[in-house]
């Protein structure tokens, strides 16, 4: 796959066109289900989140790293930098195949708007918590 944003000329880019970029570079079916995901984890994020690329992949960061998403030959993924979260969601995530830091789910079949919410908000929760110690 194409890792448009890692190009010379997306190094310059601000976040939201590195990943913009990013995107552009993805092939079908898996560009509109990162779009779809991309969409839920903005509307669960705070607003002070940001976007950016990190480890060639598109990130929102909220004191820290909050999620990640990236797709793959023959499936996409969402990275929320926590095993404990991926954890505390083991039930809801059954159907789907899971690792240390990763969800992968199919290149067409985004996950449900809902589990992706419950995951960032879970995220948020923690970067807050560790922010306080």
């Amino acid at each position: 796959m194409k890792k448009a944003a890692t190009s010379a000329a997306a190094k310059g880019q601000d976040g939201v066109s590195a990943v913009e970029a990013y995107l552009a570079g993805v092939p079908e079916p898996g560009r509109s289900t990162l779009e779809k995901i991309r969409a839920v984890i903005r509307s669960a994020a705070p607003a002070e989140a940001t976007e950016a690329i990190s480890y060639g992949m598109p990130a929102f960061k909220y004191r820290g790293g909050l999620v990640a998403y990236a797709a793959f030959k023959n499936h996409c993924s969402l990275f929320p930098m926590s095993l404990a979260v991926i954890d505390q969601f083991a039930d809801e995530l059954k159907p789907f195949q899971t690792s240390k830091g990763t969800i992968q789910f199919p290149l067409d079949k985004p996950l449900s708007s809902a589990l992706v919410k419950k995951l960032v908000k879970a995220k948020v929760a923690e970067n807050e918590a560790k922010k306080k110690t």
